[in-house]
């Protein structure tokens, strides 16, 4: 059983930085982040969800959005803690972070949300101009 919780969101100024956390509450915790892929999502108002930034169930290989690359870093402290490091922050970031996580061993297109068998509620970034 996964239950994924995010926290970190907030309010913060144009080209500051924020770092946004997933912890796994469920029974799986502490084996989850070892075997599974994981992903960040976000989504604005009006707006699709759309993939951010997130690694293949061996954590061998890390990947981003175009638009994210090189202001975001992925990654995870230890087996129960993952993190997304946003830098550099532009109003266009505003949204809700969402962390998924797909099946043990899965290896599910990382771009669709379809592919992640559980979600976070979400924490909210609002970046003001």
């Amino acid at each position: 059983h996964v239950q994924l919780v995010e926290s970190g969101g907030g309010l913060v100024q144009a080209g500051g930085s924020l770092r946004v956390t997933c912890v796994d509450s469920g029974c799986a915790a502490g084996r989850t982040f070892s075997n599974s892929a994981m992903g960040w999502f976000r989504q604005a108002p009006g707006k699709e969800r759309e993939f951010v930034a997130g690694d293949n169930w061996t954590g061998s290989r890390i990947y981003y959005a175009d638009s994210v690359k090189g202001r975001f870093a992925f990654f995870k402290a230890n087996a129960k803690e993952v993190y997304l490091e946003m830098n550099n922050l532009k109003p266009e970031d505003t949204a809700v972070y969402y962390c998924a996580v797909q099946s043990p061993y899965s290896s599910g297109d990382y771009r669709d949300p379809g592919a992640y068998a559980s979600w976070g509620p979400g924490t909210q970034v609002t970046v003001s101009s």
